[in-house]
C-alpha cells in the first residue's frame, strides 16, 4: 500500500534537491520578440563536434552536423543557417523559419564529412585521428525552448555556453569501453571509458542524482519506523521486511528511474527534428556515433526530466497492484541442476547481432554506485560478467569468427538439451524470436539466427507444433520509424518429437507443405499480421511440418538440414503469394506482373502488351481503368500521388484492386485514416482483396529491395484494424465523402 505514492513523494524531492544545487548550470533562455519576448525553460541544448579543418587556407574547427534542420513539422518548420567569416575563422548561427527551398545540407555522409568553410572532403579516417589526439571539440549552434504550445528555437547564447563548461566531478563511475564489441563503434573516436560518453555538466547532475538516491533512503527508513514498520536490520537481498528493506526497496525504483534518466542524459542522443524532442541514445541494441547531439535540460519538466523518467517506473508499481514476483541471474547452461517440472519460455539471444552483456556497462556502471549497497552479490564486479554470455561474438575470441559461432551454437544445443530435461510436458515450450532472414550469397533468403535456433530445437527432440505472432515491438520505437523492421516476434510452441517420428523423403515434405502451408498463411493474413512479419511467421508452420519427421531424407540419402527446409519454405510461400493471383480481377493481374518486372519504371510498350494478352485485358483498357500512362512507346504504372482525385468507386466502369489499395494508401498519407475508412466502407467486400494485394505487393519490394515501396504496402495492413473499426462506426455520409 502506498509504495507508488512513495516513489513518487521522494522522486519530487530528488529532482526538487537536485534543482536546488545545480540548477544554476540550467539557465532558462530568452525568446526573441516575435515569441513574446520572456524568459522560458530550455528543452535542449544542441550541439555539434567540431574538428579542425585539413585545408590551411581555413584556420579553425568546422563542425560535424548531419542535419541543419530543426523542425520539419508542418507551419512550423525551422533550420539553422551558418555564417562563416572567412577574416576571423569563425562560425555563427542564426535560426531561420518559414519555408525554404532548400535548406542547408548537414557536413556528415555515409562517408566522412566536409569542411563547411572550404568544402574540402574529411574522411573518417581524419575525423577518426582528430578525436583520438583529443582535438575533437563541441560548438553549440542552437537552443531549443518550450513556448506557447509549442517549441521555440533560439539562437546560442554566450551564456549557454559558459554555462555548460562545467569540469567534470572526481568521484565517477569506473569502467572502460570494451576495445571492439558488436554494436560500438565511439571507441573509434577517442571515448575509451564510459564516462566519456556524457557531458561534465551531464556527470554532475548524474552523480548529484546518483547521490541522491542513497540520501533519499536514510528518510525513507527514517519515515518508515515512525509509521511503525518495524526496526527489522535485515536488508532488502536477505529476505527483509522492516523499514530498513522497505527504505531499501524505494531506493530501488528510484534506481530504475534513474537509469532511465542516464539513457535521455548522455552526448549520444540526437535531436529529432520530425517530432521535435530529443531522442535517447538505445533506440536500438547499439551505442553509434552521433555527430550533432542534444543535451537535454533535467529540469525541463517533459522528456528527461526524472520525474518524466521515474513516472514510468511508478505506473508499472500501481499497475502490478501488489502483486508479487522475484527474478533472479543464472547461466541457463546450469538451470537443470536448481530446476525440475518447469514452464519454460524463452527469447534466445539472437546469434551475432546484439552484444547484451557489452551494452549493459553502460547502466550498471551507474546502478552499481547506486545500488551497490544493497545488492552486493549482483555488484561484485567491476562490470557486468560477459565470459558465459551466448553470443557468436568473435572479437571475444581474438576475431575468430569459427570459433565465436562453435562457441555460440554448442552452448545454445546445451542449453535446449537440458530444458528438454526439466520441461513439464504438460505445457509447451514457448521460444519467442524475431531475428529477420536477409537474402543469402545465392539469392535465397536464410537466416544463421533462425537456422541456428531451429536445429537446436530439433537435435533437443522438439516438434514445432504452433506458431502464434506476437506484436512485441512498439510503433514508435526508433528503429521503425522509416522503415521495414520486424514488428512482431514469432512464437513457436514446441512440444518433444514422438518416439514413433518416421522418416519422411523430400517429395513427402514438400507435399505436406504445399498442402498445409496455404491454410496457415491464410489464418495468418486473417489475424492482421504486418507484411514485413510474414516471411517470419510462415517459419513456424513450415518448420512444424518438418520437425514432425525423425528426419527428412534427400535423394543422396543424407539428412536435410534446416537452411534447405528453410529454403523450400520461402519457396512455397512465393508460390502461396503467386497463387493468390488468380482471385483478382484481370488489370491487377496485370499490374502485378509488370510491378514485379519494372515497379513504378517505364517499359516497353510491346512488352506490356504481349503481358495483357495472357491477362485478358489490353493496354488501352488499363490506360481507361486508369493505372498506366501509356505513349511514344512506353508504359508505367501511375504512382498513388498520380492516380485521379475525383475517383469514385460507385462509378467507376473498370473498377480495379489495384486502385482500391493504392487510394487507400494515398488517404491514409495524404488525408488519414477517417477518409481512407470511409473509402473502405464504400468498396465493400473489395477491401479484403485489397489487403491481399498489399501482402503479395509487399513481398515483390522484400525481394526487389525496395523499401519505400514495401513501407507503404506495410502500413496499410498494419493500419487495417484501425481502418474497419472507423468503416464500421462511420455515419452513412461518411462513407460517402471519397
Amino acid at each position: 500500500q502506498g509504495l507508488a505514492a512513495d516513489v513518487r513523494f521522494y522522486g519530487r524531492w530528488m529532482r526538487d534537491e537536485a534543482e536546488r544545487r545545480i540548477g544554476h548550470l540550467y539557465p532558462k533562455v530568452t525568446l526573441p520578440p516575435e515569441h513574446g519576448g520572456g524568459e522560458a525553460t530550455v528543452i535542449a541544448w544542441l550541439w555539434a563536434r567540431t574538428v579542425r579543418s585539413p585545408n590551411p587556407a581555413w584556420d579553425g574547427h568546422v563542425p560535424l552536423v548531419k542535419s541543419f534542420m530543426l523542425s520539419k513539422k508542418k507551419g512550423q518548420l525551422a533550420w539553422v543557417e551558418p555564417i562563416i567569416d572567412h577574416s576571423t575563422y569563425t562560425i555563427s548561427y542564426q535560426v531561420r523559419t518559414g519555408l525554404c527551398d532548400k535548406p542547408p545540407a548537414g557536413t556528415m555522409n555515409r562517408r566522412g564529412a566536409r569542411c563547411l568553410a572550404t568544402g574540402v572532403a574529411m574522411p573518417f579516417s581524419y575525423v577518426r585521428e582528430e578525436a583520438r589526439a583529443g582535438r575533437m571539440g563541441q560548438q553549440l549552434f542552437a537552443i531549443v525552448a518550450e513556448g506557447d504550445r509549442q517549441r521555440v528555437y533560439v539562437e546560442p547564447e554566450p551564456g549557454h555556453v559558459s554555462a555548460a563548461q562545467v569540469q567534470s566531478p572526481h568521484d565517477l563511475p569506473a569502467g572502460n569501453l570494451p576495445e571492439k564489441a558488436l554494436g560500438f563503434r565511439v571507441q573509434q573516436y577517442g571515448m575509451s571509458e564510459w564516462v566519456d560518453l556524457f557531458t561534465g555538466r551531464q556527470l554532475t547532475a548524474l552523480t548529484t542524482f546518483c547521490d541522491l538516491v542513497a540520501e533519499t533512503r536514510d528518510h525513507v527508513r527514517t519515515a518508515a519506523l515512525a509509521a511503525d514498520f518495524g526496526d527489522d536490520p535485515t536488508p532488502l537481498s536477505k529476505g527483509g521486511a522492516g523499514a530498513v528493506a522497505y527504505a531499501e526497496a524505494v531506493s530501488v525504483y528510484l534506481s530504475f528511474g534513474f537509469g532511465r534518466l542516464t539513457d535521455m542524459c548522455n552526448s549520444l542522443c540526437h535531436w529529432e527534428n520530425t517530432r521535435t524532442q530529443v531522442r535517447h541514445l538505445f533506440t536500438r541494441q547499439a551505442i553509434p556515433m552521433v555527430w550533432d547531439f542534444a543535451e537535454n535540460n533535467v529540469f525541463n519538466g517533459a522528456g528527461g526530466d526524472y520525474l518524466t523518467s521515474l513516472g514510468t517506473i511508478c505506473n508499472v508499481l500501481e499497475k502490478l497492484g501488489g502483486i508479487p514476483g522475484s527474478a533472479v541471474q543464472r547461466d541457463a547452461q546450469s538451470i537443470v541442476a536448481e530446476t525440475s517440472n518447469a514452464l519454460v519460455s524463452t527469447d534466445p539471444p539472437y546469434y551475432d547481432n546484439i552484444g547484451y552483456a557489452d551494452l549493459s556497462d553502460f547502466f550498471y556502471v551507474w546502478l552499481r554506485r547506486c545500488l551497490g549497497s544493497i545488492f552486493p552479490d549482483v555488484f561484485s564486479t567491476l562490470l557486468v560478467p560477459k565470459r558465459q554470455e551466448l553470443v557468436a561474438d568473435r572479437h571475444r575470441f581474438d576475431g575468430d569468427r569459427r570459433e565465436a559461432e562453435e562457441f555460440f551454437e554448442d552452448g545454445l544445443g546445451q542449453v535446449f538439451q537440458r530444458l528438454r530435461d526439466v520441461h513439464d510436458e504438460r505445457f509447451p515450450l514457448t521460444v519467442y524470436y524475431a531475428f529477420k532472414q536477409v537474402e543469402s550469397a545465392d539469392g535465397g533468403m536464410a537466416s544463421t539466427g533462425w537456422e541456428t535456433m531451429l536445429q537446436s530445437l530439433l537435435d533437443a527432440g522438439y516438434v514445432v507444433g504452433g506458431t502464434w505472432p506476437m506484436r512485441s515491438e512498439m510503433s514508435n520505437r526508433m528503429r521503425s520509424l522509416g522503415s521495414n523492421a520486424l514488428a512482431s516476434s514469432i512464437v513457436l510452441a514446441c512440444r518433444r518429437r514422438p518416439e514413433s517420428a518416421r522418416l519422411a523423403t523430400r517429395r513427402e515434405f514438400l507435399s505436406a507443405l504445399k498442402s498445409e502451408l496455404p491454410d496457415a498463411l491464410r489464418l495468418l493474413r486473417e489475424g492482421g499480421i504486418a507484411p514485413v512479419d510474414m516471411a517470419q511467421a510462415a517459419i513456424g508452420p513450415g518448420m512444424a511440418v518438418f520437425s514432425r519427421y525423425a528426419r527428412v531424407m534427400e535423394a543422396s540419402g543424407e539428412t536435410m538440414r534446416v537452411r534447405t527446409a528453410l529454403e523450400l519454405i520461402n519457396e512455397t510461400l512465393d508460390e502461396v503469394a503467386e497463387g493468390i493471383d488468380a482471385d483478382f480481377d484481370y488489370d491487377t493481374r496485370w499490374a502485378i506482373s509488370w510491378f514485379s518486372e519494372y515497379g513504378f519504371e517505364e517499359g516497353e510498350f510491346g512488352r506490356a502488351e504481349l503481358l495483357s494478352k495472357s491477362r485478358n485485358t489490353s493496354v488501352a483498357g488499363l490506360a481507361e481503368a486508369g493505372i498506366v500512362e501509356s505513349g511514344a512507346g512506353k508504359v508505367r504504372l501511375l504512382r498513388r500521388d498520380e492516380l485521379d482525385p475525383d475517383w469514385d468507386p460507385t462509378t467507376d466502369r473498370r473498377f480495379t484492386v489495384w486502385e482500391v489499395a493504392h487510394y487507400l494508401i494515398r488517404h491514409i498519407h495524404q488525408d488519414g485514416e477517417e477518409t481512407a475508412a470511409a473509402l473502405l466502407g464504400a468498396v465493400g467486400g473489395h477491401g479484403e482483396a485489397a489487403k491481399e494485394l498489399a501482402y503479395r505487393l509487399y513481398l515483390i519490394c522484400e525481394r526487389k529491395g525496395w523499401a519505400a515501396e514495401a513501407l507503404d504496402y506495410n502500413s496499410l495492413v498494419t493500419s487495417w484494424p484501425e481502418l474497419t473499426k472507423l468503416a464500421a462506426t462511420a455515419r452513412p455520409a461518411q462513407r460517402s465523402l471519397l
